[in-house]
């Protein structure tokens, strides 16, 4: 049977990880919260960080459903859900009792001026102790922190395992059919600006799992989307001629929003349409992505397949090696800009090294979120494809 592999998605899940990266450096730099807080942090780059907030991890899970889609029908349902929870729920719970806690004790540290030492926060975090509060907030121990986009994934991937596959099969037909022209844009937009009217003021985000209903009401949808048209060409193909106007519309909301958030309590009477025109970015910019990825970036590498064996590695370290560094770079007194490149380039390098460590050490490869026990390498099971069609 030929194949038409989507290596465009592939390309799409790097960059996605990668700027990962940068958004959480930014982090450290901005007045919104987070663990650790950059003495120079103000709202100079928020504009910028707003350009990908909106829809960075929207991207993520539809790619996610994508290649959850293909390996389903590769492997068969129960081998799928062995295959997935091994490779979501060891390294969630590895990253949460090994690679997390450094973060937690360095903003207890900073933020509540905790004294004792690693040793000790690490027998209170083990015990799940939760005096670590400012005011009414208090610090959840154990914690998943950045990671919590793997439980999110097992249960929507446990969700996906239970559809009926010829019923999938329909759906996805169906919705490439209705997903054509401007019902394209504005049909998902629509359903996530709903999401958000209806929701979002009773479920702020705060990654918990049980009580998120607007997150989940935003990329359970977008996961299943995926899903559901990862083997319909014909959506991909619409995605890509819609790319630059998608573009276009994103970012004039994205400047709509720069608006209103400039001007406190002279627009707020128009939340609503804030909400509108969120919804709006966010969607805009999920098809431009895709669409420009499906014409510029479907082709094979050996860096496409290096790289996809090392994103989820980089992803699991990438955000406490950010803390740590950062963290110990005070020290420095760099200037803010220098100090943010800094903290980028040795976070990527860190986190390659560290990969570069654990692919020849088989018994690090499930902690990782690698296939057990084997060097890593090119995996065809990895690469996102749909049937039938040849270019």
């Amino acid at each position: 049977m030929k194949t038409n592999r989507l290596y465009f998605l592939d390309w799409l899940r790097i960059l996605a990880f990668f700027l990962l990266v940068l958004y959480h450096v930014g982090m450290y730099y901005v007045t919104w919260d987070w663990h650790v807080k950059s003495p120079h942090a103000s709202d100079t780059i928020e504009p910028l960080m707003m350009l990908s907030a909106p829809w960075r991890m929207g991207l993520l899970f539809l790619i996610s459903g994508a290649a959850a889609a293909c390996l389903l029908r590769k492997l068969g349902r129960f081998a799928f859900v062995r295959q997935r929870s091994a490779r979501l729920l060891v390294p969630l719970l590895f990253g949460m009792f090994v690679i997390v806690p450094p973060q937690a004790y360095l903003e207890v540290v900073e933020k509540l001026g905790y004294s004792g030492g690693y040793g000790n926060f690490m027998d209170l975090y083990v015990h799940a102790y939760h005096g670590f509060c400012r005011g009414n907030d208090c610090l959840t121990l154990p914690t998943w922190n950045h990671l919590w986009f793997l439980p999110y994934l097992w249960v929507y991937t446990l969700l996906l395992a239970a559809l009926p596959a010829a019923w999938a099969t329909r759906a996805g037909a169906a919705l490439a059919r209705l997903l054509q022209g401007w019902r394209l844009i504005l049909l998902p937009a629509a359903f996530l600006a709903l999401g958000r009217l209806l929701l979002l003021a009773s479920f702020p985000h705060k990654n918990n799992l049980v009580w998120d209903w607007h997150n989940h009401a935003t990329y359970l949808p977008l996961f299943l989307l995926g899903a559901l048209l990862a083997a319909q060409p014909r959506f991909w193909q619409a995605l890509d001629k819609l790319r630059l106007p998608a573009l276009a519309t994103a970012l004039c909301c994205w400047a709509g929003l720069m608006t209103y958030y400039s001007l406190p309590g002279v627009l707020q009477q128009w939340h609503k349409v804030q909400h509108c025109i969120y919804a709006l970015l966010q969607w805009c910019a999920l098809v431009a992505a895709c669409g420009y990825a499906h014409r510029h970036l479907n082709f094979d590498s050996p860096e496409r397949r290096y790289l996809n064996q090392a994103v989820f590695p980089v992803y699991i370290l990438h955000q406490t090696l950010i803390v740590v560094l950062a963290h110990n770079l005070q020290i420095a007194g760099l200037p803010p800009m220098l100090e943010g490149m800094v903290l980028v380039i040795l976070t990527l390098s860190a986190s390659f090294t560290i990969f570069e460590l654990v692919r020849r050490l088989p018994w690090l490869h499930l902690p990782f979120g690698l296939a057990a026990g084997a060097t890593p390498r090119f995996d065809p099971a990895q690469t996102m494809s749909y049937p039938g069609v040849r270019h």
